[in-house]
C-alpha cells in the first residue's frame, strides 16, 4: 500500500510538534533517559580508562553494548509493530535503567578488573536493542505526519541538550562525588523517565499484529523495505560508515588525560561540545524548517563532519578543540535530522518499528561498533593517528555514497512525492 502523501503545504510552525501533549511528555521522558544514559557513559568511559590506562578498554565498552544490541534490535522492531509501543518502551527502559544500578552496586566497592563493568554496559545494550525502535516507533504515532520534521528536529534538540548537559554533570560528578554519586543520579534519572513515560495512553496494536507477520518473516520485509528504497537506504549507509570511521568520541578520555591534559571537568566539557554545536543546529532546523536541497545539504554536512574530526586530532589548543567539536556536532545534527525524517516519511506506519530496527542497527552498528574500532585503530596507529585515519575514510565514504546513490544526491525534498522519487511501497 503506497504511503499517502502529505497534507499539501503546511504553514510553518517552530513549535507545532509542542502543541501536542503526550509529544511533550515523550519528550520530558526522552530527556531524562539522554541524560542519564550519556552521565552513565561518560563516567563507565572514564573509570574504566582509569583501571586499565589501555584505550582498548573503551573499545571494549563499546563491543560490550553493541554485541547484544546489534543481534536484538531488529527483534525489537519487530515486537514494536505488533505489540503496545508504550508497553515495550517502559519493559526496556526498565532494564537500561537495571545496568545503572548494577553499575552503582559495583562502584560501593573498589573495582578489580573491568569485566563486570562491560557486563553491565552489555545489560544496557540489551534494553536499548528494543527501546530505541520502540521509541522512534512510538514517537510518530505522538503527531501527525506533517510535523514530522519538526517533531524530529526537537527530540534531535532534546537528545542533543542531553549531550551537552551529560557530560558536563558527569565530569562534575566525578570529581564531586565519585562514580557512586553519578550512578546514583543515573539510577534517579532513569525513574523519572519511567514514570513521564507512563503519562503517554496505551498504544495496543491488535489491528497491526497480522500485519507484521512470524517473526522471520517480519525481519525479512523490513529489511527488504528498506532495501528497495535507494534514498533511504543511502542515507542509513552515509551514517552507518561515516560515523562508523570518523567519529571517535570513545578517544576523548585519552585526549583529556594524555593529550591535552585537561583533567575531569575538561573531559566533561569535550565531550559535551559536540552535543553543543547540535543544539544550536537542531534548534534553528526547527525555527526555519524545510531544505531545498536536502540531498547535498546531508552529503556535504557529513563531509564537514569528516574534516572536523580530522583538525581536532591534530590541535593541541584546548579551546580550538572545544570549537571544532561544536562545528563537528552542528554539522551532525543535519544528518540526523534529514536521516530522521526520511525514515518517517518514507515508512508506513504498521512497518515503522521494523525500519526503525533496521535504522537503529546502523545506527547501532556505526555509534557501539564504532567506539571499538576506534579503540583497536588507537592501539594500532596511536590515537592521534586514527582518529585523521577515521575522518579521511569519512570523506572517501561521503564520495562513494554520492556516487552510488545519484538518488539521494538529487533529493530536494524530504517527502516521497519528491520529483523523481518511487513512493514507498
Amino acid at each position: 500500500m503506497p504511503v499517502p502523501p502529505l497534507a499539501g503545504p503546511v504553514a510553518h510552525d517552530p513549535y507545532a510538534s509542542l502543541r501536542f501533549a503526550e509529544y511533550r511528555a515523550f519528550l520530558a521522558a526522552m530527556a531524562a533517559v539522554f541524560v542519564a544514559t550519556q552521565i552513565q557513559s561518560v563516567v563507565l568511559g572514564w573509570q574504566v580508562y582509569a583501571l586499565t590506562g589501555d584505550p582498548l578498554s573503551l573499545g571494549l565498552v563499546g563491543l560490550a553494548e553493541a554485541v547484544p544490541f546489534l543481534a536484538l534490535t531488529l527483534v525489537g522492531g519487530w515486537a514494536a509493530d505488533r505489540y503496545d509501543r508504550r508497553l515495550l518502551s517502559l519493559a526496556s527502559l526498565a532494564v537500561v535503567a537495571a545496568s545503572g544500578a548494577v553499575l552503582l552496586v559495583l562502584s560501593l566497592s573498589a573495582p578489580r578488573g573491568a569485566l563486570p563493568f562491560y557486563l553491565a554496559q552489555a545489560l544496557a545494550g540489551l534494553g536499548r536493542a528494543v527501546f530505541r525502535p520502540a521509541g522512534q516507533a512510538l514517537g510518530t504515532e505522538l503527531v501527525p505526519r506533517e510535523h514530522y520534521q519538526n517533531a524530529t528536529s526537537w527530540r534531535s534538540s532534546t537528545f542533543h541538550t542531553a549531550m551537552v548537559l551529560g557530560p558536563a554533570v558527569g565530569g562534575g560528578l566525578i570529581a564531586l562525588g565519585g562514580p557512586r554519586l553519578a550512578y546514583a543520579v543515573v539510577v534517579g534519572l532513569s525513574a523519572v523517565g519511567l514514570a513521564t513515560l507512563a503519562f503517554i495512553a496505551p498504544r495496543p496494536r491488535a489491528a497491526a499484529a497480522a500485519a507484521a507477520g512470524g517473526l522471520l518473516e517480519g525481519l525479512a520485509d523490513g529489511v527488504r523495505f528498506v532495501f528497495s528504497q535507494p534514498i533511504l537506504l543511502g542515507a542509513l549507509s552515509l551514517d552507518l560508515f561515516a560515523v562508523l570511521f570518523g567519529g571517535a568520541a570513545a578517544m576523548l578520555p585519552v585526549f583529556a588525560r594524555d593529550v591535552l591534559a585537561v583533567g575531569e571537568v575538561g573531559f566533561g566539557f569535550l565531550r559535551a561540545a559536540p552535543a553543543l554545536g547540535s543544539v544550536a543546529m537542531s534548534l534553528l532546523l526547527a525555527r526555519f524548517g524545510h531544505f531545498r536541497r536536502a540531498g547535498r545539504a546531508l552529503l556535504w554536512c557529513v563531509a564537514g563532519f569528516g574534516v572536523s574530526w580530522i583538525a581536532f586530532a591534530w590541535s593541541r589548543v584546548y579551546a580550538l578543540s572545544l570549537l571544532l567539536l561544536v562545528a563537528g556536532g552542528a554539522l551532525d545534527s543535519v544528518s540526523v535530522v534529514l536521516r530522521g525524517t526520511l525514515v518517517q516519511l518514507w515508512t508506513p506506519q504498521e512497518k515503522m518499528g521494523r525500519v526503525a530496527a533496521v535504522n537503529s542497527f546502523f545506527i547501532g552498528s556505526s555509534n557501539e561498533l564504532g567506539a571499538f574500532e576506534s579503540g583497536v585503530a588507537a592501539r594500532l596507529l596511536g590515537v592521534v593517528n586514527s582518529v585523521v585515519f577515521g575522518g579521511c575514510m569519512t570523506l572517501v565514504t561521503v564520495g562513494l555514497v554520492a556516487w552510488r546513490a545519484p538518488a539521494l544526491r538529487r533529493l530536494t525534498r524530504l517527502g516521497p512525492e519528491a520529483p523523481g522519487a518511487t513512493p514507498a511501497a
